[in-house]
């Protein structure tokens, strides 16, 4: 038992680390978010169709749950195109370390979402973010609209991260990413033929970017949403989501490797990243230890 969690904990840092590559791939991939996105997301549902296929899972959904995956496709396109976008207009670094927020919009939104009071520590941590985002903000002016964006993203990937937490409680993970991967395709299948945006030159594509683009869709998306959700099966919820907050961290030290010194930002942005980073975590760790509380019956 102890030799599974071990190995499901080091399959689960390789995935996290796969997710912070998505944003390397994202500045390697020369054509514009949009159309990255689009192509991403038909790859991927292309690949999930099929894995479901072999699986003879079932994709009968009821008309409710339908309305839900199409706001969640919607969401998860738009998020995915800001986040490629803050990438292109800013730095890898920029953008990650903005998306770290995600998890804390998520903690704030919350109370809202499952209708419960708000936390005296959610707000003070709520106060050390924006202080980091200050820090961050500060030092950092040329890359201004790539952080507003970027937070952009944040909040919508918070969003999708509430959408699914209730869908995942009675549906396959597969089945929820098939329907809200190709919804969100024909959603911005929409959007380019408004714009006009339909070409040949999307299949003329430098050899490279195509092999970047299956990496994407077959490794980062597909293969990585489907691990993530068969490690919960081994490994607590808790750990997989302290794991997941080193994803800007993956990102970061990759883009420092790949694209040297324009990775390199100025020193308080990494402290006002450390800031966010840590606040994120202590947030985590505080409603851990509160949901042990709430399960260990009174004597």
């Amino acid at each position: 038992m102890q030799k599974d969690r071990v190995l499901n904990l080091l399959h689960l840092h390789f995935i996290v680390f796969i997710w912070g590559f998505t944003a390397i791939l994202g500045k390697l991939i020369t054509i514009d978010s949009l159309p990255l996105v689009w192509i991403r997301m038909g790859m991927a549902t292309l690949f999930i169709a099929i894995y479901i296929f072999f699986a003879k899972f079932s994709i009968k959904v009821s008309r409710k749950t339908l309305c839900w995956l199409v706001g969640g496709g919607i969401v998860v396109a738009l998020h995915w195109v800001t986040f490629f976008l803050a990438i292109k207009v800013s730095t890898v670094s920029v953008a990650l370390a903005m998306m770290s927020t995600g998890a804390f919009f998520t903690a704030l939104m919350e109370p809202f979402w499952y209708k419960r009071k708000i936390i005296g520590y959610e707000i003070f941590f709520g106060l050390m973010v924006v202080a980091g985002l200050y820090l961050i903000f500060k030092v950092e002016t040329e890359y201004v609209y790539g952080m507003i964006i970027a937070l952009i993203s944040a909040f919508l990937a918070a969003v999708f991260s509430l959408i699914n937490g209730k869908l995942v409680q009675n549906h396959k993970p597969s089945v929820i990413s098939f329907y809200e991967l190709g919804v969100g395709m024909v959603f911005l299948s929409v959007i380019l033929l408004f714009k006009g945006d339909f070409n040949m030159s999307w299949v003329m594509l430098p050899q490279m970017d195509w092999v970047y683009l299956i990496v994407l869709a077959l490794i980062c998306t597909a293969y990585a949403f489907i691990a993530s959700v068969k490690i919960m099966r081994v490994l607590t919820p808790y750990t997989v989501m302290l794991t997941t907050n080193l994803e800007p961290v993956y990102g970061i030290l990759l883009a420092w490797f790949i694209f040297g010194s324009e990775e390199k930002m100025k020193p308080m942005f990494y402290v006002g990243a450390l800031i966010i980073l840590s606040t994120v975590i202590a947030n985590g760790i505080l409603k851990q230890r509160a949901n042990i509380k709430k399960r260990v019956p009174k004597i």
